[in-house]
Order: C-alpha cells, then structure tokens, then sequence
C-alpha cells in the first residue's frame, strides 16, 4: 500500500517529535509512506467558526497533495475528522469525496487497517489515556461511557501491547478537556477551569504522562501543566508505541 503522511500545521510547528514518531512507527510496520511537501494546514480553523468558504483553497491544495494514495493517515484525531467530514470541492467533487473515503487517524489505521496485534515498544512509567471528543464521538475510537453498549477502546488496545507501560484508571475516562479550538478563545475561564479538572482527575490518580490521539488537546493541558509547574508531561500516542529502551 502507498500511504501518505498527514501531518496537521500546529504538529509540525509545535510538536515535530509526535510527527516523528508517526512515521518511524510506519515504517517499523513495513508501511511504504510518503510525505507531500506542498501541504498545509486542512482548514479546520476557518470551518469551526463559521467561515468554511475561506477553506475552499486549502480544500483544493489538500486534494492535490493526497490524491493517488491508497491511504492518508495523520496523528490528529480533530484533523481526521474534518477532512472526513467537510472535504469539498468545486472542481472535482469525485477527487474529494475518495479522500474522506481513504483518511485514516494513526491508531484507526493500525487498529483498523493494518490490525496490529503486537508492537516492539516499552515505555515503564504510569500514563493516564485522554480521550478527546473528536475522536471519541466523531471517529469513534472508543466506546463512550454514557452509552449502554459494549466497551472497547482502540487506543487502549494499542497501548496494552507496550511492555511496562501502566495505566492510571481515570474517574471519568471520557470528559472533555475544555479546548474545542476556539472555544478556548471565545470562552477563556471555562476552557481553562475544564482542563484543570481533566488535569487534577489524571494527576490525582497517579499519572506521569497523559497521552491522547489528539494533540490539540494535550497543547491545551501541557499550558495549564507549565503554569503550574506540574512535573506530569504529555506525549502524544504515537511517541509511546514508537518508544524502546534506548530512548527511555
């Protein structure tokens, strides 16, 4: 298979180690990846608040970047969601509507597509799992709580290949941490308040690292945990199923 790496603007700027990661783990897996030099950021900002026609040129970058893969894949569950969902395009619709067919978040990828069963990976500490709400209840990479139906969790599934790892049981597994890209703009005190009570449910239960399929949010939380002088980092999912001995 032809995959290309997706890799959202505020990753590459701000967290080129989760990006990093993305692809070494990729490769580890035999996957035959490729980087589209030309892209830029999906549009997602402009959507969410109400202005999806100044999307419509990076709609059509988008498209001519990652047209002709079997697959695209990204390490941003919010990322994933908005190309799934809003992807359009007046030139060539039938370009458009195959992508969101084709766009896969790393660990539907490799849960879904390439369905791992085991990964050389050891992280030895004690990590408490974030599930944003983009990924939860927009890509449905896990069962949420709220709903009477079997459980699962595919970042769970994932990190329960690592030797070492331990995770932290949280006390409610699913609560948003507050960000909702603008929203934490628009809504300041509220946005921080929920991030210090999603921070405080991880900390108090023991966590050394809080991961997430979602940088967004985890950039939301690491600003509150550096007010605060906490000693809990965050890291991305993909750090940690890339992680080995030698890099601990």
């Amino acid at each position: 298979m032809r995959v290309a790496l997706f890799i959202p603007c505020y990753v590459n700027q701000l967290y080129p180690s989760a990006a990093i990661a993305t692809l070494e783990l990729l490769q580890k897996l035999a996957v035959d990846v490729s980087y589209p030099a030309k892209q830029t950021c999906c549009g997602q900002p402009m959507a969410n608040s109400g202005f999806e026609h100044m999307a419509q040129s990076c709609n059509d970058l988008f498209i001519e970047n990652f047209s002709g893969y079997d697959y695209i894949v990204a390490p941003s569950a919010s990322c994933v969601l908005h190309i799934k969902d809003h992807l359009h395009s007046h030139a060539d619709e039938d370009a458009a509507t195959e992508i969101r067919g084709r766009i896969y978040e790393l660990v539907e990828f490799l849960t879904d597509v390439l369905k791992i069963e085991k990964l050389d990976a050891r992280f030895p500490h004690k990590v408490g799992m974030h599930q944003s709400c983009h990924g939860l209840r927009g890509l449905h990479l896990a069962q949420m709580s709220e709903l009477v139906a079997a459980d699962f969790s595919k970042p769970q599934h994932l990190l329960n290949m690592v030797e070492g790892i331990e995770m932290v049981t949280l006390d409610r597994k699913d609560e948003c941490c507050g960000f909702g890209g603008l929203f934490c703009i628009a809504e300041e005190a509220v946005s921080v308040k929920m991030g210090k009570d999603r921070i405080t449910d991880h900390t108090k239960n023991g966590a050394e690292y809080i991961t997430s399929p979602d940088l967004s949010c985890l950039m939301h939380m690491e600003g509150i945990l550096q007010r605060n002088k906490s000693n809990v980092k965050i890291i991305h999912i993909a750090e940690i199923l890339n992680s080995s001995v030698t890099q601990i």
